[in-house]
């Protein structure tokens, strides 16, 4: 064991990433019972947009139930951080009050540094695993401070909402080890055993996964969608700015390509591109983006969640020394 299984109380330091829409009880299900921790998304399970922030908070309390059903192993549910000085935001309220309700354990906070929000969750005793969507040392520092039990360090090989910063996974996550005390997630463009390897060597004591879980078997994502992850490679990715700050890397797709020429043109979007759910969970890759990292380029097939926790952690161990504990990856046992 190290800490990230101690305190998440799993066997395998593998996390799969709350990705919104693309997540769903059957896949997080699928990483906990491979001996990881899968994580439920905001909208996890769902095919159509809530019409209120107690409509979409009562469709995750069902995702937790039915996940229960599925797994008697530990996961996490996300929880957007309201940002400092915005005051009460109604969906956060409202999710808040399930997880409370439900007696959720672990919840994976994502925003913008809010130390207050993270000293209110430890009070409500929640295990807290918190991220940054442009980590910094100041904001894991006041993290940490606030109570963090762990802290996510996300490079910007990421996919998903992509950091302000172009800093890359190699560079972060051994600034924010060494940074704070409490143990370090890395995530960004890791989608095999090497990149496993690689974030122990840099310090962190486990791997936060999104895009290779997409392409996994049990994963919600349209099957236009994981076989485009397959098929496509770093070097066909291209880079889109945001609306709301932070870069989104995208599969080629028509909606992409001409984001792309009207960024350079300096034009003017008719529409935001902020809609991840229309291309990777319905397949209209006409409408909608596909996000993903740098590293689908070592993604070549569509496998089942255990069959990828499996390969992530099996062979020789990449062993380093944390304070008083040892992070190994390979064959962990309790």
């Amino acid at each position: 064991m190290n800490r990230v299984t101690e305190i998440l109380g799993i066997d395998l330091p593998v996390i799969q990433a709350p990705m919104s829409w693309v997540t769903s009880g059957e896949l997080v299900a699928a990483v906990s019972n491979a001996g990881g921790m899968g994580t439920l998304g905001p909208n996890a399970g769902q095919t159509t947009v809530a019409s209120n922030a107690i409509e979409t908070a009562e469709r995750l309390r069902n995702e937790i139930r039915k996940t229960r059903k599925l797994t008697d192993k530990p996961f996490g549910v996300n929880y957007i951080l309201t940002p400092v000085g915005a005051g009460e935001k109604p969906y956060s309220t409202a999710i808040l009050n399930v997880l409370i309700e439900e007696k959720v354990k672990v919840v994976f906070t994502v925003g913008g540094s809010n130390p207050s929000e993270v000293k209110k969750l430890k009070e409500l005793g929640f295990t807290v695993v918190y991220r940054e969507l442009t980590p910094s040392i100041e904001g894991a520092k006041a993290a940490e401070q606030a109570g963090a039990d762990i802290i996510v360090a996300t490079g910007f090989d990421e996919g998903g909402s992509s950091p302000d910063k172009p800093v890359g996974t190699m560079t972060i996550v051994p600034l924010i080890v060494d940074a704070v005390s409490v143990p370090v997630l890395a995530t960004g463009g890791i989608v095999d055993k090497r990149g496993v390897n690689a974030a122990f060597a840099l310090g962190a004591e486990g791997v936060y996964l999104g895009t290779l879980f997409i392409a996994s078997e049990e994963s919600p994502a349209h099957e236009r969608t994981k076989r485009a992850i397959v098929e496509y490679g770093a070097e066909d990715l291209v880079l889109l700015k945001t609306e709301h700050g932070g870069f989104w890397r995208s599969i080629p797709n028509a909606l992409a390509l001409e984001t792309v020429k009207l960024d350079a043109e300096g034009g003017r979007r008719e529409k935001p591109i902020g809609d991840l759910k229309t291309a990777m969970l319905d397949g209209n890759f006409e409408d909608g983006i596909i996000t993903v990292s740098n590293g689908i380029e070592f993604i070549k097939e569509i496998k089942s969640c255990k069959a990828i926790v499996e390969e992530l952690t099996s062979g020789e161990l990449c062993v380093i020394l944390v304070g008083n504990f040892v992070s190994a990856f390979g064959n962990l046992t309790k």
